[in-house]
């Protein structure tokens, strides 16, 4: 029985998060890709300078 109720919670959340995702256009999706590259190159170029600080304080 609990089992049952657990697969019917289950198959709601899942029709619940696939029906209320955003439909996004193919610029909007190539935008965000771009955003969130850009985004990822900062934050490796801030964890290299914040090494290249921790070595060069340690000197």
């Amino acid at each position: 029985m609990i089992r049952v109720f657990f697969l019917f919670c289950m198959a709601g959340t899942l029709t619940l998060l696939n029906s209320c995702r955003e439909e996004k256009k193919p610029g909007e999706k190539i935008e965000e890709g771009i955003e969130d590259v850009g985004e990822g190159i900062e934050e490796g170029a801030e964890e290299v300078e914040d090494e290249i600080d921790d070595a060069t304080d340690d000197k």
